[in-house]
């Protein structure tokens, strides 16, 4: 495990299962929301989502599980591959709950199985910003094509490189490609006195065109490419959602 993979799986391992409480409440309360209407918990990526049963579907960095069960509640095969042992321990308490199976994979994505999980996938699924815990986007996108197999589709959402330059009035640096330390997303919604104590992260920023050319590279062939404004109605492009096929 590379130095930036150790630091982030430190970092998504400190109070991480207590932030889920805090923010999603109780497995078993977060079970009753998704179990009313599966669906609708994968918001904007429903129309991909429609016609699953029986497809296999990874859902990579899937975190707390809350895209993994309702996809294994609409009928899909669903592993997840996270680094975060917190993060997996709120997303089995959360599939017991809500009467669901999927399986969990604790590991670095670089180190992800492709002997035993090469060209297994239908479905890769990838949301959340995940995107700039990886330094190695040509690395990343070649284990993702490795694990879809034929005519297996990726769909990868992620938060759009435009919107800190937005929203720092043009302050934020785009082309800034540097490993960096920062906070850790979860590190806010704790006690001010608490924060000192939280690891940092390090992560890198792409701009799109590292983004796409890196799907691109790898093999894959690129579909689509939608971009979304902001979830309370900012008219700036928020995230962005790249659909593409092996």
């Amino acid at each position: 495990m590379n130095e930036q993979s150790q630091m982030n799986k430190k970092a998504w391992e400190y109070r991480a299962y207590e932030f889920w409480h805090m923010r999603d409440g109780t497995p078993q309360e977060k079970a009753r929301k998704i179990m009313k209407d599966p669906l609708a918990s994968l918001k904007k990526h429903q129309p991909y989502f429609s016609q699953i049963v029986g497809e296999k579907i990874a859902n990579l960095c899937g975190s707390n599980g809350r895209k993994a069960v309702p996809l294994a509640l609409l009928g899909a095969e669903v592993t997840v591959f996270d680094i975060s042992e917190e993060n997996e321990r709120y997303a089995l308490e959360l599939a017991r709950a809500a009467n669901a199976h999927i399986q969990y994979v604790v590991t670095d994505i670089y180190e992800i199985d492709l002997g035993r999980y090469g060209g297994y996938f239908d479905t890769l699924y990838l949301e959340g910003g995940i995107l700039h815990y990886f330094a190695d986007l040509d690395k990343l996108m070649a284990i993702l094509y490795g694990l879809l197999r034929q005519d297996g589709r990726m769909i990868l959402s992620d938060f759009h490189q435009l919107r800190k330059c937005l929203v720092s009035d043009g302050e934020v640096n785009y082309f800034d490609s540097e490993l960096k330390y920062g906070d850790v997303a979860f590190k806010a919604y704790f006690d001010e006195q608490e924060q000192a104590d939280f690891p940092n992260v390090l992560d890198r920023s792409h701009t799109l065109s590292d983004i796409i050319n890196a799907v691109i590279a790898s093999g894959f062939l690129l579909k689509r490419f939608d971009e979304h404004p902001g979830w309370h109605g900012e008219k700036i492009p928020w995230e962005f959602t790249i659909l593409a096929y092996k």
